[in-house]
């Protein structure tokens, strides 16, 4: 049955508009909202189990072909970053309790005087009850720029920075599954023992580059594995130099806080 669309009056014959995509009209009675919810719950969770299942098998190639129009039955890439962040900040800081294992390491390895100790460890809890408390948006903010490390290594192999973003957004995604199903677990049953748990972060940051070499290999499937592996390490190289101006900035922003404030002295007094 042909009918006029709702909402910009083009003649409708199938099921959709062809010029806006608005639905066919349909009066909302009881069947209307049961459709509606059954559409929203099954095609999200469709969509969610399948992209992670393929970022699982082959995130590159998965990533790839999102970008080269194959997209209907994957979940948004942003989103689902945040939604795998969301659960991944669950589980580190309130079943595993990362925060207190970088606050009993801080505590083993800090040697200071007894008053630059005090200011040192105040402001350490400061920085990782900061960093508990966001640690979804933080991840998500640092995406973009490592859009923008892919982005200046990767330049001239035919991608734009959204695409980047786009490709960010599944490797996080990508070493968030990774690091739910395999790292958690382990670090969940190794937590009071702080050699065990050094080791396997240490393991995790190879295996992030493992990853990451094989996520832009698969993505760039017809460059030599050797400018991938340079290219990679370039990425490696502009985000620790990114991190430690942040977090040297970071630092000298927050100490001078303290001083301006005249918090240092409360602490010292202690």
């Amino acid at each position: 049955m042909e009918d006029n669309c709702k909402n910009c009056g083009t003649l409708i014959t199938g099921n959709f508009c062809n010029n806006c995509g608005q639905k066919k009209y349909k009066r909302i009675d009881k069947k209307y909202l049961i459709d509606e919810f059954q559409y929203t719950i099954l095609h999200t969770n469709k969509g969610f189990f399948y992209t992670v299942k393929n970022l699982f098998k082959n995130p590159g190639k998965t990533t790839r072909e999102f970008i080269d129009g194959n997209r209907v039955n994957h979940y948004k890439p942003i989103l689902l970053a945040f939604v795998l962040t969301g659960i991944s900040t669950f589980l580190a800081f309130k079943v595993i309790g990362m925060n207190h294992m970088q606050a009993k390491a801080f505590a083993m390895n800090n040697n200071n005087d007894p008053n630059t100790q005090k200011i040192a460890e105040h402001i350490f809890k400061e920085v990782i009850s900061f960093y508990s408390n966001y640690y979804t948006i933080l991840m998500m903010l640092a995406i973009p720029f490592f859009a923008f490390a892919s982005k200046i290594c990767f330049k001239k192999w035919n991608h734009n920075y959204y695409e980047h973003i786009v490709m960010n957004a599944f490797f996080y995604s990508t070493y968030t599954i990774y690091s739910i199903i395999f790292i958690y677990p382990i670090l969940y049953f190794t937590r009071e023992n702080f050699t065990v748990a050094s080791l396997i972060s240490l393991l995790s940051f190879f295996g992030l580059s493992v990853l990451l070499t094989w996520f832009f290999k698969e993505i760039y499937n017809t460059k030599p594995l050797g400018d991938v592996i340079i290219r990679v390490l370039g990425i490696g190289a502009i985000m620790i130099f990114l991190f430690i101006f942040i977090i040297i900035i970071g630092s000298f922003g927050f100490a001078f806080y303290l001083a301006k404030t005249g918090e240092i002295e409360k602490i010292i007094s202690r």
